[in-house]
């Protein structure tokens, strides 16, 4: 579990709170809380002066409504009123800080050594991937990075942030998959992309600088998804396993109850990610009831998560899918596994990406390369690491 400053021990103390009420409390006044199955520990980036007014739940902080607010000035129609192709063309959080960052004359990109494309062969055609490559010499680790948008939107562009911030911070390779979309590709189109994507780069890590030992996967919302979907199906087909699977905001299941459905119904007006446009995303890339169903669509479902993976899950405070992600979390950890789960109070679905405007941001991404760097160094030392 993640190094830490302080504990708050559930069930301890005279206040009654439960682990649950802690976990909100928290989200009301921003910062970063990290949850394991002893308590809740905070993370390892203090809270900040500007963070130190509680805050109503769901208030974003001052630099994240920066972002929404710029997202509605460029475009006010709701993705999905629209259709597919004309929702690909509508912006995204990552072009309100492209334009924010404009506005201010700052750099639009963090660099790194190298950005080079390259095709993927898979059984169902190639797949055009982009490789981020860190400063050095190398073998490098290797990070197989999958984008999110919900099966639906977005694009290697849209993530461009995400990736080159990850190379720099964990010193690894990140190799941004274009899996097939939806509607034209429904389920299990990504789901096969995004595996055999890995399994490639595994087999052939070589290729892309890349250390054959040290491959995780990861990626954000749907990205999330399709990387422990990954990590599912290298174990119940024998292929090559992560060393990790780092997970953030990540979609668990189509069929949410308890918790899962309760955030969806709490968040339903968030922005950019409300119920609406998750109900959108998910008619378009699961159509069938049964497919719902499938673990391969909602990892949560699965009956065995065992021999997994270490996991590094990152959850914003505003986000519906705040409590499938905390669900999952749990039935990780109940199956045997090691992981992290990091609520980050006061921020939003799509946050992760925007470390040039938003503090959490860097302090996610740094919490994410920590422990990627972990599960490298124990792949280089031979540690045991979960395999199929």
């Amino acid at each position: 579990m993640t190094t830490t400053e302080e504990s708050i021990e559930s069930g301890t103390g005279s206040s009654g709170l439960s682990r649950r009420g802690l976990v909100v409390g928290a989200a009301m006044t921003g910062g970063a809380l990290a949850l394991s199955g002893s308590g809740i520990t905070r993370a390892a980036s203090p809270m900040r002066a500007q963070d130190a007014t509680p805050m109503a739940a769901g208030m974003p902080t001052a630099q994240m409504q920066e972002v929404l607010d710029e997202l509605t000035n460029l475009s006010p129609i709701p993705i999905e009123s629209q259709p597919p192709f004309n929702a690909r063309q509508l912006p995204l959080p990552a072009e309100a800080a492209l334009s924010l960052l404009s506005k201010r004359g700052d750099p639009a990109q963090e660099l790194v050594l190298s950005v080079t494309h390259t095709l993927i062969p898979t059984p169902n055609g190639d797949i055009v991937s982009r490789v981020y490559t860190p400063e050095g010499t190398g073998p490098f680790p290797v990070l197989v990075y999958f984008h999110g948008g919900g099966w639906v939107i977005a694009n290697l562009n849209t993530y461009d942030s995400s990736c080159r911030a990850l190379a720099n911070a964990a010193g690894c390779v990140v190799v941004s998959v274009a899996y097939r979309q939806a509607p034209e590709n429904p389920f299990p189109a990504a789901a096969d992309d995004a595996y055999f994507a890995f399994q490639y780069v595994a087999e052939n890590a070589s290729e892309f600088r890349g250390d054959p030992a040290k491959v995780a996967v990861g990626g954000e919302s749907a990205g999330g998804n399709l990387s422990t979907v990954t990590c599912l199906l290298a174990r119940d087909q024998g292929g090559i396993m992560p060393v990790h699977q780092l997970l953030v905001y990540p979609v668990t299941t189509f069929a949410p109850e308890g918790e899962g459905a309760a955030t969806i119904e709490e968040f339903a007006l968030a922005k950019p990610l409300g119920a609406g446009l998750l109900q959108y995303f998910g008619d378009l890339y699961v159509p069938s009831e049964a497919d719902r169903q499938n673990p391969s669509a909602s990892p949560l479902l699965a009956t065995d998560l065992s021999g997994l993976p270490p996991a590094t899950i990152i959850a914003a405070a505003i986000d519906p899918l705040l409590g499938q992600g905390r669900q999952y979390a749990d039935a990780l950890e109940a199956a045997g596994n090691d992981v992290t789960y990091t609520l980050y109070g006061s921020v939003t679905h799509e946050f992760f990406g925007l470390g040039a405007l938003v503090d959490e941001a860097n302090d996610a991404v740094a919490e994410a390369a920590g422990r990627l760097t972990e599960s490298f160094d124990a792949a280089a030392s031979g540690a045991a690491t979960p395999t199929a």
